[in-house]
């Protein structure tokens, strides 16, 4: 049976894809961050879940320890886990920056880094890397998430160079706006982290703050992350990387044809 570690499932995408998959007689290992988010996994049937915060190296190797225990091997490594911290740049202190990256780019590295020796061992294996369209385009007042995604970019391109011939494959996903807590996680982070009445973007902080879900354009389901995923476990050479939502599309093309100049004009309508 393949298996499938996942990472960041406590709503949205993860646990969306976490479910499918094992309706479709994939075996799950989902993982989520804290004890209590343990428990509802548990409720909802998901007996293989763990507890795994990825920015915790001992907790990275104790998931991968007990997986090898239970099958001898990982076929697929989804690293999954991340959030959003919005805000402009001005806004965001060294220590919020760093706290973005320890999650979404510090703690993939490190899973990415753990299970690589595995996968090498037993001659295969796909690792899955979740980046965004925002680690293809940026989007004003996301610099922090932008540059995390950026960062995932360089570091499974590079990846992707040094793994050729061991038929181990990093994948990436450029996801656009799927239903998910993502962005009121997001809004909870710009209140948490950014003096906003202080701020020159007060007025831009405040409309974000009050746009509704449904105003987000091309949002899709996170079932649409969940059936790529199970394209690229079933794939025997997957592609190097993903598109998903129209917007995906539609911008990664616009980045291709425009000028950076044009645009900067297109992306600042968006924001």
């Amino acid at each position: 049976m393949i298996n499938i570690v996942i990472t960041g499932c406590s709503s949205g995408i993860g646990f969306e894809t976490a479910k499918y998959l094992k309706e479709q007689g994939i075996k799950v290992y989902p993982t989520v961050r804290t004890t209590d988010q343990l428990k509802t996994l548990k409720t909802y049937g998901f007996e293989n879940a763990m507890k795994l915060d990825v920015r915790n190296p001992d907790e990275i190797a104790a998931v991968i320890e007990h997986v090898m225990n239970e099958d001898g091997k990982i076929d697929v490594w989804f690293n999954n886990a991340g959030f959003g911290q919005a805000g402009a740049l001005e806004d965001i202190s060294v220590d919020v920056l760093r706290e973005q990256f320890e999650t979404n780019v510090f703690g993939l590295h490190e899973a990415t880094r753990q299970v690589i020796p595995i996968m090498r061992q037993q001659g295969y294996g796909k690792i899955i890397q979740h980046s965004s369209v925002l680690g293809l385009v940026s989007l004003f007042g996301r610099g922090s998430y932008n540059a995390s995604k950026y960062a995932i970019e360089g570091l499974t391109d590079t990846l992707r160079l040094e793994l050729v011939g061991t038929n181990i494959y990093p994948v990436l996903l450029n996801t656009g706006p799927i239903t998910s807590d993502f962005r009121k996680n997001a809004m909870q982070k710009l209140q948490e982290n950014v003096e906003i009445e202080k701020s020159i973007f007060k007025k831009q902080y405040h409309e974000n703050l009050a746009k509704k879900k449904s105003e987000v354009p091309f949002n899709e389901e996170a079932i649409s992350v969940a059936k790529v995923v199970e394209k690229i476990i079933l794939a025997s050479k997957p592609k190097p990387r993903y598109y998903i939502t129209k917007a995906t599309y539609l911008l990664g093309y616009l980045k291709k044809i425009l000028s950076t100049s044009f645009l900067d004009k297109l992306l600042l309508k968006i924001a």
